[in-house]
């Protein structure tokens, strides 16, 4: 049974006047189902969406207009309800309602899908991927990358022509088994392990035990740091110095990088209630989410892990997609590895970067709460993922600013503006508003020469 949900006038304006999006597509109930199998194979091989069949659009004198066409009863969407079956007979994938309005006649039906862990096929048998309001296909020189994407293939597996002795002699693997295998012979462990296999190192053995990963896979094992004396985008003319370049085998690259970037943030200044503070981001934080970016990254791209430090953000940018079924909705609440063997095998060293296997992001989320900081954002691009630390606190715009009056005689909008995050002069002025109202804050007589400030009332 298929329920039905009833939308009040302003869902419907809502409904209607909505854009088509990577996330949204409206479909008249004239759409064949064949069509409507590529919108769901498209939502599904990318991030998921929601399709609205029985919306149509229509030209009119200023242009084209959406019409509610609803179906006249749910036995003439039997068709569609046959393909979704087909496609997905579990109903794991795809969920499913009516809308109806009392202003409007039929039912519309809503179709959320879900992205899925496996490549979803149309009916017509071919792969369709959404790119912004668009159902592309997949043309078979791209499969290979959506499986990367996906994580159905992991480049983790990949053996590469050089030899075996770059990680059966290495320093990496001597000193990584005297401290947890002091039995165990590097080339009998590694071939156990399949990072060697038919007489090649793997990338994941190359990256895991090599001295020098960056000389055989250049590009894709290494950490970026960039620091930019700026709260706005990343130009080169805010580059503060040359960026740091950290290298070395996968253990010693995230405890390295962590260090570096802890010393980097440390020496960050904001303005704060009694004057200039020190920046704090909370080390757990920083650790989990540059394991997280190295371990789970995409390795098919030859590109290295970003991070750029802002004087009130931290920017962690992971090269590939979200494999599987990750999305940035759910990303605190399941569980995917891109590259399991090697998130197993470092999780074997005494005291491994991923202590507690799938626990990172919400180690990360916790962390920040602590500090009363406002939790990682991530954000998905075409090739990437962008995990970024504000230093922003959960207390309101009003109360920093009060909060601040209580050591300070007056406060400019600039120095609101640095201690709350808010970007736009006009926002912070209706926080001053705001106060002005409720009999908390005065404007200070204006002086020429100084800019506008506000201050707490004298007392009566």
């Amino acid at each position: 049974m298929v329920d039905t949900k009833f939308i009040e006038s302003a869902e419907l304006s809502l409904l209607l006047g909505v854009n088509e999006s990577h996330f949204v597509d409206l479909k008249a109930k004239a759409l064949s189902p064949a069509k409507f199998t590529r919108t769901i194979s498209a939502f599904a091989n990318a991030s998921g969406g929601e399709i609205f069949v029985g919306i149509e659009e229509i030209g009119g004198v200023e242009g084209k207009e959406r019409i509610w066409d609803g179906f006249v009863d749910q036995e003439e969407a039997n068709s569609f309800f046959q393909v979704m079956h087909n496609l997905d007979p579990l109903g794991k994938d795809f969920s499913f309602e009516w809308l109806a309005s009392r202003e409007e006649k039929g039912l519309v039906l809503h179709v959320t899908v879900q992205k899925t862990q496996e490549i979803f096929l149309a009916t017509d048998g071919k792969a369709y991927i959404r790119n912004n309001a668009q159902n592309l296909p997949v043309r078979e020189d791209a499969l290979e990358k959506l499986k990367y994407d996906k994580g159905i293939k992991t480049y983790e597996d990949e053996r590469l022509q050089v030899d075996t002795s770059e990680i059966t002699n290495s320093e990496a693997i001597i000193e990584f088994l005297l401290e947890t295998i002091p039995t165990g012979e590097p080339d009998a462990w590694l071939k156990k392990q399949f990072v060697i296999v038919d007489d090649r190192p793997t990338v994941a053995g190359v990256l895991l035990y090599s001295d020098s990963p960056q000389a055989i896979l250049p590009k894709r094992s290494a950490v970026k740091i960039l620091r930019y004396q700026t709260k706005t985008d990343a130009e080169r003319d805010f580059l503060a110095e040359d960026p740091e370049t950290i290298e070395g085998p996968l253990y010693s690259l995230i405890y390295d990088s962590v260090d570096r970037i802890k010393e980097i943030i440390e020496r960050l200044e904001k303005v704060g209630p009694s004057g200039m503070e020190r920046i704090v981001y909370p080390e757990e934080a920083v650790h989990e989410l540059i394991t997280n970016a190295v371990l789970h990254r995409d390795y098919s791209i030859a590109a290295d892990v970003q991070v750029r430090i802002f004087d009130n953000r931290v920017e962690i940018e992971s090269p590939g997609k979200l494999p599987g079924h990750v999305t940035v909705e759910n990303i605190s609440r399941t569980q995917f590895a891109r590259n399991p063997k090697i998130v197993r095998l470092i999780n074997k060293y005494r005291n491994p970067p991923n202590k507690d296997v799938g626990e990172g992001v919400n180690t990360a989320f916790e962390a920040m709460e602590k500090l009363r900081l406002k939790k990682p954002q991530f954000v998905e691009t075409d090739s990437s993922v962008i995990v970024t630390l504000r230093h922003e606190t959960l207390a309101s715009p009003e109360s920093l600013v009060l909060e601040y009056l209580n050591d300070n005689d007056e406060i400019t909008n600039q120095i609101a503006r640095d201690l709350t995050g808010i970007k736009s002069e006009n926002t912070m002025k209706n926080v001053f508003y705001r106060l002005r109202e409720t009999g908390q804050l005065e404007q200070v007589p204006k002086t020429k020469g100084k800019k506008h400030a506000w201050r707490k009332p004298a007392a009566p």
